[in-house]
């Protein structure tokens, strides 16, 4: 079991777009974000992005903000795209199920026009949402990594 925080969630009401940042969100089951215009019955209804990532790109001088990355959630304490697909993630009383670590990236999106490089297709992990439930800037994020896996680079 690994845990985490969580330091920002962010929504947006159209893709391709940086997310606003928002004090507290709602799971739906099988849907995602309440407001996101990610959500959907599909098996990236979640996207999560750890700070360390994040960190990488301010260290290249790129001026980013939580949600500039289109991440949903954005956690410290746990590099998450070194977690397997299968993993489940507890925040409150939601349930989620990693389904996606990186995705393919279009050279289109308002991340790419921005910062010129993207580091979600490598390092943003995506969720399905098992149990709904609302949750928190400052909420524990729970892992429940079934297989033993070296999580250290």
């Amino acid at each position: 079991m690994l845990k985490a925080k969580i330091l920002s969630i962010n929504i947006s009401h159209k893709k391709g777009t940086t997310k606003t940042p928002v004090n507290s969100a709602k799971l739906i089951e099988n849907h995602g974000i309440e407001g996101d215009a990610h959500a959907g019955k599909w098996h990236r209804q979640v996207s999560m992005l750890s700070k360390s990532s994040i960190d990488k790109m301010r260290k290249l001088g790129f001026d980013l903000q939580y949600g500039d990355f289109a991440e949903n959630i954005t956690v410290d304490g746990v590099d998450v795209y070194k977690l397997p697909i299968g993993t489940i993630v507890e925040i409150n009383e939601a349930v989620l199920e990693i389904t996606q670590i990186g995705k393919e990236c279009h050279t289109d999106c308002a991340i790419f026009k921005k910062v010129g490089k993207c580091i979600m297709p490598k390092e943003g992990i995506f969720l399905k949402v098992l149990k709904g439930g609302k949750i928190n800037v400052g909420d524990d994020v729970i892992f429940k990594v079934s297989d033993q896996i070296s999580l250290t680079d």
